[in-house]
């Protein structure tokens, strides 16, 4: 299994994990988090997962993480709510049903 590249990357860029990168069919995407002279490499988001499916997952997805305090460019649940749930966007599939419980 190869390593990613640090050195390739450019600060606060997601991208999608590659095949054969580690956390590849695991984790969905990947970033180089900096802050203050700080580098970490961060992968974050469930691969098996699609996301904003409906405005109100999005809705639900947003506080249960509690993304309007996430600031910390340092974590993962920055870079979801950032990258993957923002709140400014519309769906992907505006046709998409509301989820019921049974």
């Amino acid at each position: 299994m190869g390593k990613i590249n640090k050195d390739a990357m450019s600060c606060n860029s997601p991208r999608p994990l590659r095949k054969g990168e580690p956390g590849y069919g695991v984790k969905k995407k990947v970033v180089l988090g900096c802050k203050s002279g700080r580098q970490k490499l961060i992968k974050y988001g469930a691969a098996g997962y699609e996301h904003n499916y409906s405005d109100s997952a999005k809705k639900s997805f947003r506080a249960r993480h509690k993304c309007s305090s996430a600031s910390d460019t340092l974590s993962a649940r920055h870079w979801a709510c950032k990258d993957l749930w923002p709140s400014n966007k519309k769906t992907k599939n505006p046709t998409a049903k509301k989820r019921t419980r049974k």
